[in-house]
Order: C-alpha cells, then structure tokens, then sequence
C-alpha cells in the first residue's frame, strides 16, 4: 500500500507544516515515508507545497504524479493540482475562501471551511490543523492519537498553550461531516 498526497496553498497558511506533521506521524507509526517540499523564494504569501508518500513497503519515487489525495488551501493551488489527482482519489479544498469546484465526477470532494472554523476557536493561525482533522478522519490513513503525537513532538515541550488550541482545531475538523 503506498498512499500519495500533495499538500498546496500560499506560504503562511501552514501547508509544509501540514505535511511535515503528517509525515512525521506516519513514520513514527511505522510507514516507510518520504516528504518533498517546494516553495517560491517569496514564502509567506508566494505558493508552497509539499508531496508526502506514506507506504508499509519502501518508496521507490517521492514523486506523485497522481497523488491519491490533495489538500488545498487556495484556488490557484486547486487550478494547478486538480487534474493531477488519481481517478477515486480525494480533493479537500479550504471552502473558507476557494469559491470554484473542481468539474471532475471521479474524485471525490471535500469542502472544509477551515478559515471559518479556525475564527470561531479565536485563532485563524490553526486552519492548517483543522484541515488536517478533516483529513485524518476521511482517508483513515492514520488514528487521530498519532497525528496529535507528531503534532507535540513538533511544537515541543514548550509550546503547551499552542498545544491546546491546535487540539481543539483538530477536533474540529475531525468531527466536521464533510
């Protein structure tokens, strides 16, 4: 089983930070992984995204021609990444501010309105961690306990107060009915 994603939006909204995690949560579980970021030399507000191939056996590629998930955060992301996803495969798209919907009828799509859920907790820096709820209860790739593990490795001991909010966002977009 080898499992592509591609995580994209603008710099600052997390995306490289979302596949690290995920990342970093799958190969504590066990998954043979690879990550694969790219940016623009802008970062904040140029476009940033990341490959993560998660698999029980080794990766032979980091490249994901036809990822089986896509996760983006802003409509040039979607344009660009759109036509790439396998046939079957899914597009989480941040329906906070991306307005258009992908045409395809082979993908399956999933609106999550991250930027509004992430204003109503207080804090519109964790829309990449609501998304990443959403995206964790959908594919079923990993058990949310692992993902909250990488997630505090990451932030560290002394990041406790960003703990808790990035929990609670999580839980948000976990428990959303997309």
């Amino acid at each position: 089983m080898i499992k592509k994603t591609i995580f994209a939006g603008f710099g600052g909204q997390g995306v490289l930070m979302m596949g690290y995690i995920y990342a970093h949560a799958a190969m504590n579980e066990g998954f043979h992984v690879t990550y694969l970021p790219s940016y623009g030399v802008e970062v904040r507000g140029g476009t940033a995204n990341c490959t993560v191939a998660v698999s029980d056996e080794e990766i032979a590629s980091p490249i994901a021609s036809e990822p089986d998930h896509l996760v983006v955060m802003n409509k040039p992301s979607l344009f660009t990444f759109q036509n790439r996803v396998a046939p079957g495969g899914d597009i989480f798209l941040n329906s906070s501010i991306i307005d258009a919907r992908p045409t395809r009828k082979d993908v399956q799509i999933h609106a999550v309105p991250v930027g509004d859920l992430a204003e109503r907790l207080g804090n519109p820096q964790v829309l990449n961690i609501v998304m990443m709820g959403a995206f964790i209860r959908k594919t079923g790739l990993l058990p949310p306990e692992a993902f909250l593990k990488g997630l505090k490795h990451i932030l560290g001991e002394r990041k406790k107060a960003a703990m808790e909010i990035n929990r609670k966002a999580f839980a948000a977009g976990y428990e959303l009915q997309t």
